[in-house]
């Protein structure tokens, strides 16, 4: 297939079902993600009913995605003030370590109950399931900050984009004890923290630096180009991840809140232009997660599968509970929506589901299963519950931002 009737079918095809999607008052991305997993089955996955579509899709999928994912998270650090992030910092901090540590030791004790593995293969399996997917959750969330739902939102954001940086974190020490490399268990306890603050630094400097370049060449450089300009740079922040221990997509969020304190009138501008250039990015990210979805190694998790991803899923949402408990700001219908918005899988799952099989490591098939049937059944899931029950949870909506 032309790689131009490739392009042409993953951008047409997602959008056609993403407006049939809202026809029935669902997420679009809902109908774009099962596009994805539709087209994977019917083209290789389960039958050959459709020609599969080219490998240069495939050699830049990683490429695409990351710059989906960096356009949708430069756009809620653009949305997040200091006096929302200051209200919900103690219930945040929470929200980012408790609720992934707590489906980490959970789904860990469950891989080794239902599956049989050793505590540490279980740990890579538990870590692979423990993240919360950006690709959703943050989506929805800017959704529901633009309608005037603010606090929780905002506490919901601040927090996912560390709890991916340490489930990430705590992965990749446990593969690196579980293969034999020079990972130590010290690495796993020391790694996560010292990867938030490093992300926490570099998302500082680069933010500062661009509020201070921007505001010079403010009428020199366009906005667009600006825009640009700030991708690129997020990108490359994402590439030195996979070097140095950063939590590259809180460096990312950091940027855009940074911009948005020192450089106002240039962050409404990239937002604005953010805002046009996630209609192409959504569709690309969600199409591409969904074609990564391989239906019969879900298939193969079977119940067992099923059982340790409703298990993390309870240690999660009791996380949850526990980080909001001390904020006697929210209600309990905030809370509970606070503990919806948290269930999704997919991005990290995706990228990571079929390294432990690619490394040889005994139960790597059984982990993808697993990763595989997470994002089939609590993307959409998240998706709808969030859009069903946001409004009727969350408090009155306060002036849209």
């Amino acid at each position: 297939m032309p790689i131009t009737i490739a392009f042409a079918i993953i951008i047409i095809g997602p959008w056609l079902f993403g407006r049939a999607s809202k026809a029935f008052r669902l997420p679009a991305i809902l109908g774009m993600l099962l596009f994805g997993i539709a087209y994977a089955a019917l083209s290789g996955g389960v039958t050959d009913l459709l020609p599969p579509l080219p490998g240069e899709i495939d050699a830049i999928s990683g490429f695409l995605k990351s710059t989906a994912l960096i356009v949708i998270l430069l756009r809620a650090g653009l949305g997040i003030r200091k006096a929302s992030l200051q209200a919900v910092g103690a219930s945040a901090f929470r929200m980012a370590i408790i609720p992934c540590l707590a489906e980490t030791a959970v789904a860990t004790l469950a891989f080794y109950w239902f599956f049989g593995f050793d505590p540490l293969t279980a740990l890579v399996g538990a870590s692979i399931l423990a993240a919360v997917s950006p690709a959703v959750v943050v989506p929805s969330m800017l959704d529901l900050k633009e309608r005037g739902y603010t606090e929780v939102p905002t506490l919901v954001l601040a927090g996912a984009s560390i709890d991916d940086a340490v489930a990430i974190t705590i992965f990749t020490a446990s593969v690196g004890l579980l293969v034999g490399g020079s990972a130590t268990m010290v690495n796993l306890i020391v790694s996560f923290p010292l990867a938030i603050l490093n992300g926490l630094v570099v998302g500082v400097a680069l933010g500062f630096f661009a509020a201070w370049f921007f505001t010079r060449t403010f009428t020199h450089i366009r906005a667009t180009e600006k825009a640009l300009l700030l991708v690129v740079v997020s990108l490359l922040l994402l590439e030195i991840e996979q070097i140095l221990p950063i939590a590259g997509l809180l460096g990312v969020m950091t940027v855009g809140f940074i911009l948005l304190e020192r450089a106002e009138p240039v962050a409404h501008e990239m937002a604005h232009k953010l805002s046009k250039l996630w209609v192409p990015a959504e569709i690309l990210l969600f199409v591409l997660i969904g074609l990564a979805v391989d239906l019969p190694a879900a298939w193969q998790a079977g119940g067992r599968g099923l059982a340790v991803i409703a298990l993390g899923l309870a240690g999660r949402s009791l996380g949850v509970l526990i980080s909001v408990a001390p904020d006697r700001s929210l209600n309990w219908s905030e809370r509970l929506f606070a503990l919806i918005a948290y269930l999704p899988k997919a991005t990290v799952q995706a990228a990571l589901g079929a390294i432990p099989l690619s490394l040889g490591i005994a139960g790597g098939q059984e982990i993808l299963s697993v990763a595989v049937l997470a994002i089939i059944v609590t993307a959409p899931l998240g998706l709808i519950l969030i859009r069903a029950f946001g409004p009727r949870l969350l408090s009155a909506p306060e002036n849209a931002i």
